[in-house]
């Protein structure tokens, strides 16, 4: 099993979720985050100068079986991109084990 972790633009949220969706990617766990980037301009809007060094961004959880692991992080790359600085990232781990609460059950089959 994989764990997807995502630092997406909350712009991005609703197509990232459609698409997720779209692939079988039912379930997974959402934050809103605030980092800190590479990006050190300020910019201008409607006259008014704010700093971008505080980024707001949605930081998504995403636990799928080995199988699901390059469908996700594609449907995460096409549909959060707008090719700009700040886009986010995408960061993948392994998971030892997965144990559904409930029943007390274990293995890749709790994640359906």
């Amino acid at each position: 099993m994989k764990k997807i972790e995502a630092i997406i633009r909350k712009s991005k949220f609703s197509e990232v979720k459609k698409a997720l969706h779209e692939v079988g990617v039912n379930f997974f766990s959402y934050w809103d985050v605030t980092g800190l980037g590479n990006e050190k301009e300020g910019h201008v809007y409607r006259g008014v100068s704010y700093s971008t060094s505080d980024i707001q961004r949605r930081y998504l959880s995403i636990v799928v079986n080995d199988d699901f692991e390059a469908v996700t992080v594609q449907a995460i790359l096409e549909s959060g991109a707008t090719g700009d600085v700040g886009d986010g990232k995408i960061f993948v781990s392994h998971i030892e084990e997965v144990y559904r609460i409930r029943t007390g059950d274990k293995g890749g089959d709790t994640l359906k």
